[in-house]
């Protein structure tokens, strides 16, 4: 005679929850090695940062009490700092305005090309990443060079364009085109990988509905790679306003940027509370960057849900 016997049901005991304990101590000890070089590497000298912008450094060089903000007063009354500011500000939109333009057209062709073209122009795009940006800045002034050695100069003059010189070297320009040249993957990237996630049925029913194709690309394409586009500002913006190399051997003493004065004031005046200062008013300046970026893209994403509830 056989039973028949339902099977038990194992109630959760008190001392189940006891794996999940140690699997979350588990994971906070993994991730305090991480903790512990961003405290020692980022935390702590950014607070060393700060602290030296707001103290004091008498004649003999000590640098300590007492506690003043007149760096920050004379970095923003001084004409001089404020015309780098300003052309730091400047060469950084226009970097970035640059990248924007020249960053679409480059990632459409990498995601809407065949494969093959697609690897050609990101083979073309990454492969100067393994160059050194003073490696590649010193090219471009053997391009932009004042004189007729220059190889812009030397094309112009071989197609007919008479004997002036076309002077981009030591300018902003010359500034803008090696940031450009450097910084452009950073935008083409995250643009890239918007566009990529994009579905092109999505196209394809505007066009169908006899959108052109700037219509498409304006009310389709761009509202939806809006995320990889403020990703792509903040990285070439943010970049752009720290880099020192490029603005040294491009802008000379006429466009000059807040890192190339950063390392005047340590390296030629020893005024470390100034050079403080112009590097916390920089990593401020990114700061409010990355802030207002973030700032758009999450009020981007709130109104996509509200239309999506909407509808």
């Amino acid at each position: 005679m056989t039973t028949d016997t339902a099977p038990s049901l194992a109630l959760p005991q008190a001392g189940a929850r006891r794996p999940l304990g140690r699997a979350r101590s588990g994971g906070a000890l993994m991730v305090l090695p991480a903790l512990i070089f961003l405290v020692v590497f980022f935390i702590v000298p950014v607070a060393i940062l700060f602290s030296y912008s707001v103290l004091t450094q008498p004649q003999n060089g000590v640098i300590g009490l007492p506690l003043t903000l007149s760096h920050y007063g004379h970095l923003l009354d001084t004409p001089l700092y404020l015309h780098v500011l300003a052309i730091t500000l400047r060469i950084s939109l226009w970097t970035a305005g640059l990248s924007v333009l020249l960053g679409y057209p480059v990632a459409l062709t990498i995601v809407r090309g065949t494969p093959l073209v697609g690897r050609i122009v990101t083979i073309i795009l990454v492969a100067p990443l393994v160059v050194s940006i003073v490696v590649r800045t010193y090219g471009w002034q053997l391009v932009l060079a004042n004189n007729h050695s220059g190889v812009a100069n030397w094309v112009l003059s071989f197609l007919g364009f008479g004997p002036a010189v076309l002077r981009v070297m030591y300018t902003e320009t010359a500034v803008v085109v090696g940031s450009l040249h450097v910084f452009l993957p950073m935008m083409v990237l995250p643009l890239a990988s918007s566009l990529a996630r994009i579905n092109p049925s999505l196209e394809e029913a505007a066009r169908t509905l006899g959108a052109p194709a700037w219509r498409v690309f304006a009310r389709v394409t761009f509202p939806l790679s809006i995320p990889g586009l403020i990703a792509g500002l903040t990285i070439v913006f943010s970049l752009t306003a720290a880099s020192y190399v490029t603005p040294a051997i491009l802008g000379g003493n006429y466009a000059q940027m807040l890192g190339n004065l950063l390392e005047q004031q340590v390296v030629s005046v020893y005024d470390w509370p100034l050079s403080s200062a112009i590097a916390v008013v920089m990593v401020v300046l990114t700061f409010v960057v990355n802030g207002l970026s973030v700032f758009l893209l999450e009020r981007r994403l709130k109104t996509r849900r509200r239309l999506s509830e909407a509808r």
